[in-house]
């Protein structure tokens, strides 16, 4: 005599609760992508977040740097305007003025480096493009994974019940989870 359960051949050979269980399976895929798939656009958004404020912060040095070199090439020209000076000191503050005048115009753009307050700029608005859009790509893998959690449930009691209402509600919820899903990853909506 044999120690293992009897198997009951008509639960196995049941096609509803071989559906069920392969909606199961799908349903439980599909989770598992939605769910990668909002952790990948949270750790994105919170990436692109820093990265869009290093860049204002950056930007913001240059600013005050700048705002330095234009204070003092103003007080130069005002004192060549007003002063009486030697010609070689003359001179010497009028290359100053130029070498600050530059300074000046190569913290507003600096396209060699993209370094300059211009480039600067435009890099953080772009990082605040792709944050946003991971922003946006988020809730959509939260709704998903909750419709398919649901989905996998209501599966479950039509599995024990043998109720095929609860199979065809979480075979809605499943769809809904699958475009949730999607267009969390193309944005569609």
């Amino acid at each position: 005599m044999s120690d293992a359960p009897e198997i009951d051949e008509e639960l196995i050979n049941d096609p509803f609760k071989t559906r069920c269980a392969l909606l199961v399976s799908v349903l439980a895929l599909v989770l598992a992508v939605a769910s990668l798939g909002g952790s990948n656009a949270a750790k994105e958004a919170t990436m692109e977040n820093i990265h869009a404020a290093n860049a204002y912060n950056f930007y913001q040095a240059k600013n005050q740097r700048q705002t330095a070199y234009k204070i003092a090439a103003d007080d130069l020209e005002l004192q060549l305007k007003t002063a009486k000076l030697p010609s070689d000191a003359r001179q010497v503050l009028e290359k100053k003025l130029s070498d600050y005048q530059k300074n000046v115009t190569r913290y507003e753009s600096e396209p060699e480096t993209g370094e300059g307050k211009k480039e600067l700029m435009q890099r953080a608005k772009a990082h605040e493009a792709k944050r946003d859009e991971a922003l946006a790509r988020d809730p959509w893998f939260d709704y998903a994974e909750a419709l398919l959690q649901i989905g996998i449930v209501l599966t479950s009691v039509a599995i024990i019940t043998g109720k095929r209402t609860f199979f065809n509600v979480s075979a809605v919820l499943g769809l809904l989870g699958v475009l949730s899903t999607l267009n969390g990853y193309l944005l569609f909506v």
